[in-house]
C-alpha cells in the first residue's frame, strides 16, 4: 500500500506483490480502514509502562514486550453489557447508544465499494458484532495481513501492558499465509451496566509471527524429568552457572544476563539488532 496522494492500485497488481521470496517481508499489513493508525512495532518498554529497573535489567520482559506489532482500535468505541444477552455500543461522533448485532465502521461501506472490484463490492467486513455467547464482542482492527508461507500470526492482548479491567482479549492463531481476511479479535466483556471504552491511541492487540511447525507436531516432542535425582552433571553445571555463581560473586554487576543476551543477538543478527 502507499500513502501517496492520487495513487491507486488495480486488482491485478496484488498477486505480484504477494509472491513469496527471500527478499519479501515476513508480514505485510494492509490498512483497509483509512482512519485507523498503522501497525506499530511493539515496544520493549511496553509503551513506557514497565518499571525502569525491569526495563534496564530484565531482558526477558523487554524481549517479550517487543515481540510483534501493536494494532489499535480504528476509532474510540464503547460497549455496555447488561450481564445477559443485550449489548449496546457507541463510537466517537455518534449521537447515542445502539443495540449491537452487527455493524459496519462509519462510512466504510461506501469507501470499500468505491475502491473494490465490481465482483467484491458489497462484501466489506463488519467492524463490530455481538456473538451469540453472552458478553462476547468481535471487533476488527481495520487491518488485513499476509505472511510468508509457513508463518501465522498469534493475535493476543498487548504483552505486559496494564489490562483494561472491563474486558479480556481472547487469543487466536490465524494462518495469514493462507487466509487473506480481516485481523479481528473477540473480547469478553467483564463489566456490566457501565461503559467499557477502547482508546484508539492505545494498543488493543499485539500480533506475533509464529512458524506453523512450532504449534503442530513439534509440540509432541518433549521430555519430562520428574526427580532431581535424574538430573545429569551437565544440568547441575548449567544450574550452577545460571544461579549459584552469580549469587556468590561479590563483584557481579546487575543485568549481566541482559547484557549477554543483547550481545549475543547482535552477534547473531547484527543488521536487525538494536
Amino acid at each position: 500500500m502507499t500513502d501517496q496522494p492520487g495513487h491507486e492500485e488495480s486488482f491485478s497488481e496484488v498477486p505480484d506483490r504477494q509472491e513469496p521470496g527471500p527478499d519479501r517481508p515476513l508480514v505485510t499489513f494492509y490498512r483497509f480502514i483509512p482512519q485507523c493508525r498503522v501497525p506499530q512495532r511493539a515496544d520493549a518498554s511496553a509503551a513506557g509502562s514497565i518499571p525502569t529497573r525491569a526495563f534496564r535489567y530484565c531482558e526477558a520482559i523487554r524481549v517479550a514486550s517487543a515481540f510483534g506489532w501493536y494494532l489499535f482500535p480504528p476509532i474510540g468505541v464503547s460497549f455496555m453489557w447488561d450481564g445477559g444477552t443485550d449489548i449496546s455500543w457507541t463510537y466517537e461522533g455518534a449521537d447515542g447508544w445502539f443495540a449491537l448485532k452487527s455493524a459496519q465502521f462509519p462510512g466504510f461501506v461506501e469507501h470499500f465499494d468505491a475502491k473494490a472490484p465490481d465482483e467484491i463490492k458489497g462484501f466489506s467486513p463488519p467492524f463490530v458484532a455481538a456473538l451469540q455467547e453472552p458478553g462476547i464482542v468481535q471487533i476488527w482492527s481495520g487491518i488485513v495481513a499476509r505472511t510468508q508461507p509457513g508463518w501465522s500470526l498469534l493475535v493476543r492482548g498487548p504483552a505486559n501492558l496494564p489490562r483494561n479491567l472491563g474486558y479480556e482479549v481472547y487469543e487466536g492463531i490465524i494462518e495469514t499465509d493462507r487466509w487473506f481476511g480481516p485481523l479481528f479479535t473477540n473480547l469478553r466483556l467483564t463489566r456490566t451496566n457501565a461503559p467499557v471504552a477502547l482508546n484508539p491511541e492505545l494498543p488493543l492487540l499485539q500480533v506475533q509471527p509464529v512458524n506453523r511447525e512450532l504449534y503442530g507436531n513439534a509440540l509432541e516432542q518433549f521430555e519430562l524429568v520428574t526427580e532431581l535425582d535424574h538430573l545429569r552433571a551437565e544440568e547441575w553445571n548449567a544450574y550452577q552457572a545460571t544461579v549459584v555463581r552469580p549469587n556468590t560473586d561479590p563483584h557481579r554487576k546487575q543485568g549481566e544476563y541482559a547484557v549477554a543476551s543483547r550481545r549475543r543477538r547482535k552477534e547473531e543478527d547484527p543488521v536487525s539488532s538494536p
